[in-house]
């Protein structure tokens, strides 16, 4: 059983919020996480039981309002989310903190008539796929000593190898437990399979399932680069708005992100478009026919990857810090690019650069050189994650360090 750290987070709102909202992809471990931290006097009931389903679709309110007399663990609630309004309604008549405990596989939270019912009275809670610290059973350090300018250190190095195998099979709790990669793969699929035809459907009614689909191949082989809804809606024989939409369907399950451009206000040089990254690099392996082999046969496949992996990390690693973080890219009319810059509530900025190999070479820091003289006082430290075996400073704030030290 993996640890999960999101469960602090879940425990300290329910202790002085009515309504906690765990929100993730299907199959994550939500339900697996709830029946942790529920007891016998919280009521479990799941959307996924179509009978409970029917009685609330039928009447939200009286659903509601029927419940036994306990705190209520509600599983799937995007599949009603008229719910939503009718817990509104029971919060604002008895607001006892930990009153409801919510899962759902799409962020409900873009309904904007159910995020506004009720702001003030939830507070949601992220839980992402599993991250290396976790599958591993260690604490995350990466970023808080990134936030104190200690340069990054690893008890791991040199481990190609390893990255290809945990890249390929992805960070879903079920493929880990899996002994070959044809099983992984099969996994996978068949979530694929199900996701279009059941959780889209209950989103949208989509009138094009196969373009779907298409897009989500897609997404897979652009992941790591800017958007461009034009070109994807040309390839799918969709228009840019209806390619957009898709997308933005796709980001509501949680399956892709759009990384926003960094820029300083003065600079005009600065791309204003942002990247899209598929969250899971296990899911894009299985709908690009990559196995372990492939990848390591082909460095720009596996440069690719593993960017997207790092910025998977270290997304899941935000949920966990106290210090609130946004995440975006840098990329200037030169094509001089940052794979990820990380700005704290103060506005300070940290560079973050991934590649493959184990060799450094001067040109592999332009991009961080440039992000500091642009960021000017905001930038604190630039890092250079490489599969090398040692940290080096490069000066002034620069940093190369092995990718292990991500979860040392």
């Amino acid at each position: 059983m993996f640890p999960r750290y999101i469960a602090r987070l879940v425990r300290e709102a329910l202790a002085d919020t009515p309504v906690v909202f765990i929100m993730g992809a299907r199959q994550v471990g939500k339900t697996t996480l709830v029946r942790r931290l529920i007891d016998p006097g919280w009521e479990y009931i799941t959307f996924d039981d179509m009978a409970q389903a029917e009685v609330a679709r039928a009447d939200p309110v009286g659903f509601i309002r029927n419940l036994p007399p306990k705190r209520i663990a509600l599983d799937e609630v995007q599949r009603v989310p008229d719910t939503l309004l009718a817990i509104k309604q029971a919060v604002d008549e008895d607001r006892t903190p930990g009153r409801f405990l919510l899962t759902g596989s799409a962020n409900a939270l873009l309904f904007p008539r159910v995020s506004d019912a009720l702001v003030g009275r939830m507070e949601a809670v992220r839980l992402a796929t599993l991250s290396e610290c976790e599958i591993n059973g260690r604490e995350p350090t990466f970023l808080d000593g990134l936030l104190r300018g200690d340069a990054p250190a690893a008890e791991e190095v040199r481990i190609r190898d390893r990255l290809a195998r945990r890249i390929v099979t992805g960070c879903f709790p079920e493929p880990l437990l899996r002994e070959s990669e044809k099983r992984r793969r099969a996994w996978h699929q068949q979530y694929l399979k199900t996701l279009i035809q059941r959780d889209l459907n209950d989103l949208s009614r989509i009138g094009h399932v196969e373009a779907m689909s298409r897009l989500l191949r897609l997404t897979a082989v652009h992941s790591g680069q800017l958007v461009n809804l034009a070109e994807l809606g040309g390839k799918l024989g969709l228009s840019r708005i209806t390619a957009g939409k898709y997308l933005a369907l796709l980001e509501q399950l949680f399956l892709v992100e759009r990384l926003p451009p960094w820029h300083a206000g003065e600079s005009r040089r600065l791309v204003r478009t942002p990247k899209m990254h598929a969250v899971d690099t296990g899911m894009m392996c299985a709908l690009r026919g990559i196995d372990r082999r492939r990848l390591l046969r082909n460095p720009a496949e596996f440069g690719t990857l593993l960017e997207s992996f790092v910025y998977s990390e270290l997304r899941k690693q935000a949920l966990w810090t106290e210090e609130p973080l946004t995440f975006h890219h840098y990329r200037d009319k030169d094509k001089v690019e940052v794979d990820l810059v990380i700005e704290d509530a103060a506005g300070d900025c940290y560079g973050v650069e991934v590649k493959a190999a184990a060799s450094l070479r001067p040109r592999d820091f332009i991009g961080l050189k440039r992000l500091r003289r642009i960021a000017g006082k905001r930038f604190r430290m630039g890092v250079l994650l490489y599969d090398g075996d040692h940290t080096t400073s490069f000066g002034d704030g620069l940093f190369a360090a092995p990718i292990g030290a991500l979860w040392r």
